[in-house]
């Protein structure tokens, strides 16, 4: 456990003696998250500084985000589960390399998997898994980040547990994520009120896991992918102020995604980089996203210390790249930056591909001072673009069919379903869509009527039965 030294208002002795405490997350009934000794950071990867023992909220309620301002004790706060819940249910996928888990009534729907591997993770498709679709070790790094913990693949018939959960080396922490979950890693005890461990779904992990904290999810504590629908949002702290690249990027979590990807798979695969980094540190790809970190406008290390990024690239290459070397260096950085979901609007990427070509040309890097990578003379996107349209922006005006009049899925059924319905249902099929719509129409009546689909209500019994109208006609487009 990394020892952490107090902030002013605790105690040196107090700090001292909660500090050895084994970490863990206690549910208080119908009331906050209980948290001892495991490190909180923010979406970006940033340390949060706190005491020992903290209470985080998870009603959604509270003005003093992320913590706990006693919210839950007037706004009607439930820890209750949802009997309409998705139903915990363990699938299998057999593929010629391995077999991939999952279960649906663990997931947060977070699109991490069908962002990075749509092949295998195929959204608005069935069966929603395709085992074979894509190399193993990619398989295995999709299921290994998987948030939720829904995700598992097991060899030769037997779970790969072990595997799965990181062979029990990161550290517990929880991660803040934006507008979402608490992010849990590192194999955090989990208890309820009277301390008995949390029952988890079949095939879920320990070591990681997510757990609600916008106060709707149907599998509490667990996440449910909720904070969605009810447009859970984290207080924006100044909203004027211009973003650095670093935060448009997504943070550290996002460059050490990326940095894995550039030197675990995109530069031992390359003919011409495969060679040089052949014997490369262990330690490379964090070191790289440390140093960006810095570069793009983040913070420094804690301990003061210049990276180690420069010095391990100058003992690998210490004449720099040729010409070749170099074009593949920025080719593949950038292949890598997407496959790590990094933002794909103009101005990040003509800001970071300068600086993929930059680092090309001046290595081996001087170790200092950091250069400040900044968005240049364009500016960052939100001065450039207008904000994102409205929610159900594109949603037609709900009008039901008269007695007798046909039932129409482009006039009738599609306004049914809003945009929060659309993008809850988004890992199976397409709700604004008439062949998947149509291709599922029995389930979806069935979900209908027994009032678990949409999540948040169920319709009125008029809608339900013009659904079941043009279910039984001839599902005129």
């Amino acid at each position: 456990m990394r020892r952490r030294r107090p902030p002013g208002c605790v105690s040196a002795p107090l700090w001292q003696l909660q500090n050895g405490l084994a970490a863990g997350i206690q549910t208080a009934a119908n009331g906050p998250y209980l948290v001892t000794n495991a490190r909180l950071r923010d979406h970006l990867g940033q340390d949060i500084a706190l005491p020992p023992q903290i209470a985080l909220c998870r009603c959604g309620g509270s003005r003093t985000k992320p913590l706990c301002d006693g919210s839950h004790t007037s706004n009607g706060f439930s820890d209750a589960i949802d009997p309409k819940r998705v139903p915990d249910r363990l699938d299998s996928y057999p593929g010629v390399t391995l077999t991939v888990l999952d279960n649906r009534g663990t997931c947060q729907h977070s699109g991490l998997c069908s962002d990075r591997l749509p092949d295998v993770f195929r959204a608005r498709r069935e069966p929603f898994v395709a085992p074979s679709g894509a190399r193993m070790d990619d398989i295995v790094s999709t299921v290994r980040n998987c948030p939720s913990g829904a995700l598992g693949f097991a060899v030769d018939a037997r779970p790969a547990r072990g595997q799965t959960d990181w062979g029990g080396t990161r550290e517990p922490a929880i991660e803040v994520s934006l507008d979402g979950p608490y992010r849990v890693t590192g194999g955090i005890a989990f208890t309820d009120a009277d301390g008995i461990d949390v029952v988890r779904n079949r095939g879920a992990s320990r070591e990681h896991y997510a757990i609600c904290r916008c106060g709707h999810s149907q599998n509490k504590p667990f996440c449910s992918g909720m904070h969605w629908y009810v447009d859970f949002k984290d207080p924006v702290a100044e909203p004027d102020r211009e973003p650095t690249l670093f935060e448009w990027a997504g943070g550290r979590p996002a460059l050490t995604r990326m940095t894995r990807l550039f030197f675990g798979k995109y530069v031992p695969g390359d003919l011409v980089l495969a060679p040089v980094f052949a014997a490369m540190p262990a330690d490379l790809p964090d070191s790289m996203a440390a140093w960006l970190t810095e570069v793009f406008g983040g913070p420094a290390a804690p301990s003061g210390e210049p990276s180690s990024y420069p010095s391990l690239i100058a003992q690998i290459v210490p004449k720099g790249l040729n010409d070749e070397q170099r074009g593949r260096w920025a080719t593949l950085l950038g292949a890598a930056a997407r496959e790590a979901g990094l933002p794909a609007d103009p101005a990040f990427q003509a800001a970071f591909a300068a600086y993929a070509e930059w680092e090309a040309r001046v290595s081996p890097l001087p170790p200092v001072p950091v250069p400040r990578w900044d968005w240049g003379p364009a500016g960052p996107p939100s001065t450039q673009v207008a904000k994102p349209a409205a929610a159900d922006a594109g949603q037609a005006p709900v009008t039901l069919p008269e007695a007798g009049q046909p039932v129409s899925f482009a006039a009738h059924i599609r306004p049914l379903f809003r945009q929060q319905d659309r993008r809850a249902m988004s890992f199976v099929f397409d709700l604004w869509l008439y062949d998947d719509v149509k291709a599922h129409a029995a389930d979806i009546l069935k979900h209908l009527r027994d009032g678990s689909m949409p999540c948040d209500g169920a319709w009125p019994p008029a809608w339900v039965e013009t659904f079941a109208r043009w279910t039984t006609t001839q599902m005129a487009p």
